[in-house]
């Protein structure tokens, strides 16, 4: 049980939280003010790097330059995290002439990493800092300055790393961002970089993998009746049955939205064909596809089950959304 508080003691702790995020707001916003042609520079040398892209920093801005590198990595960069502290002892041997290093300081200062210029200068590795103070060594050494500059920490001491590592952060998801988009990242490549986790089942699932087969698969032909395609529909119970002619091409699909506006029609249910009040040339899925372009077209189009064809367009499956939610791709 937590200890008991005093009246209103919750108050100051809701107040501190709210300071926080307005001021770590505050610190990303003005970044928006900073995007000039340095931000620029920096993109146009991560994409003409044809090595790796090498991240490092020392304490805080230590822990966000790891998950920098950790971003770079998964969306198209090939990057990884050098602790400027073990480069100093041997694992500057990690860094290769084709690669390009990436170093966040707040001071601009850290002798950690200052003591690596004269190498990366030497082997003429081009430089990207992230850090507050633009006016310092690594800010004068380096081909590109990315200003993460901020007028408060969130720390009411205006000690502690808060804003900074936010506003640095941000940064760097910035930079990762734009270079996924410049080089034409696909929800494939992002799949085959996140293969486990459920983050992995989630992207890297294909329809084939959730679907429907065989007897599973609610389908008429286009002559039924309409009482005859209820009742398909109901014994299969994917919410949709899928119209077929004699090759089991798809002809269309009835749903419980158009058994509405046959009902509103007073349309006979045991002498109208499929055909009359089925939805024509429906949405569908290819097996291949992967699952989560399945979820995408039905929040598109505001369905909830697909068909799946061949390229042919004939029935091989179907799925709904309680298929995938089964699935944990939803």
């Amino acid at each position: 049980m937590p200890p008991p508080t005093a009246p209103n003691a919750d108050a100051p702790l809701l107040a501190s939280a709210r300071r926080t995020l307005e001021i770590e707001g505050h610190a990303i916003q003005v970044l928006l003010g900073r995007l000039n042609e340095s931000f620029v520079t920096a993109c146009r040398l991560c994409l003409a790097c044809s090595g790796r892209v090498v991240v490092t920093g020392m304490g805080k801005s230590g822990h966000i330059a790891r998950k920098v590198a950790s971003t770079l990595a998964s969306t198209g960069t090939p990057a990884f995290f050098l602790h400027p502290a073990e480069a100093g002892h041997g694992d500057l041997g990690m860094i290769t002439g084709t690669d390009l290093v990436i170093a966040l300081s707040n001071s601009g200062e850290t002798p950690e990493i200052v003591i690596l210029l004269p190498h990366l200068k030497r082997l003429g590795v081009p430089l990207i800092t992230l850090t507050g103070n633009p006016d310092s060594t690594l800010g004068h050494t380096a081909a590109a300055v990315l200003d993460v500059g901020v007028a408060d920490e969130a720390c009411p001491l205006n000690l502690a790393p808060t804003a900074s590592t936010t506003a640095a952060l941000a940064m760097g998801d910035a930079l990762a961002v734009a270079l996924l988009e410049a080089r034409g990242f696909t929800k494939q490549a992002f799949a085959d970089a996140h293969p486990g986790g459920n983050l992995g089942r989630r992207v890297l699932k294909l329809v084939e993998q959730v679907m429907r087969t065989g007897d599973a698969v609610p389908h008429v032909s286009s002559g039924t009746t309409l009482g005859e395609g209820l009742l398909e529909m109901s014994r299969k119970g994917l919410g949709m049955t899928v119209v077929v002619d004699d090759e089991n091409r798809v002809l269309g699909v009835f749903t419980d939205g158009d058994l509405r506006r046959a009902l509103d029609n007073q349309i006979d249910i045991h002498d109208t064909p499929m055909k009359q009040v089925m939805t024509q040339n429906p949405k569908s899925v290819r097996a291949q596809a992967l699952a989560t372009e399945a979820v995408n077209l039905m929040q598109r189009h505001r369905i909830t089950a697909l068909p799946v064809t061949d390229a042919q367009g004939r029935l091989i499956g179907a799925l709904n959304v309680h298929d995938l939610l089964r699935a944990g791709v939803v």
